[in-house]
C-alpha cells in the first residue's frame, strides 16, 4: 500500500480559497489514481474528486463542480484538491485516497470500495 498523509486544512470564511495537498510514499505513485473524500459531522464520507494516474481525467460529485480541481504531479508524489467559493456546507474532514491503476490509463474511481490507502484526514471548517 501507499502511505499518504494530507496537508492543508484550516478555518476559513464563505467565499475564501484553500488548497489541500496529498503527499505519497511507500509505493510508485504514479501507478494510482488518486480520490479526495469528506466526512461532514454526522454523515458518511461521500466522493469529492478523482483523477487518473496520468492525470488527464478526472471527476467530480456535482456539488464542488466549478468551484473545485483536482490536480496531480507525479514528479512530487503529491496530490492536490483546489477549492475556491467554499461554503459553509464544505466544513469536513478530507480524506485522500490511492487506488491502484497500473494499466488502466482511464480508471478514477467514484467508490470507496476501490481505493487500497487512505490518509488520516485534514480538517476544513467553513464559516459562514
Amino acid at each position: 500500500q501507499v502511505q499518504l498523509v494530507e496537508s492543508g486544512g484550516r478555518l476559513v470564511q464563505a467565499g475564501d480559497s484553500l488548497r489541500l495537498s496529498c503527499a505519497a510514499s511507500g509505493r510508485t505513485f504514479s501507478n494510482y489514481a488518486m480520490g479526495w473524500f469528506r466526512q461532514a459531522p454526522g454523515k458518511e464520507r461521500e466522493f469529492v474528486a478523482a483523477i487518473n494516474w496520468r492525470g488527464g481525467m478526472t471527476d467530480y460529485t456535482d456539488s464542488v463542480t466549478g468551484r473545485f480541481t483536482i490536480s496531480r504531479d507525479n514528479a512530487k508524489n503529491t496530490a492536490y484538491l483546489q477549492m475556491n467559493s467554499l461554503k459553509p456546507e464544505d466544513t469536513a474532514v478530507y480524506y485522500c485516497a490511492a487506488a491502484y491503476a497500473l494499466g488502466r490509463n482511464s480508471y478514477a474511481p467514484r467508490h470507496q470500495e476501490y481505493y487500497d490507502s487512505w490518509g488520516r484526514g485534514t480538517q476544513v471548517t467553513v464559516s459562514s
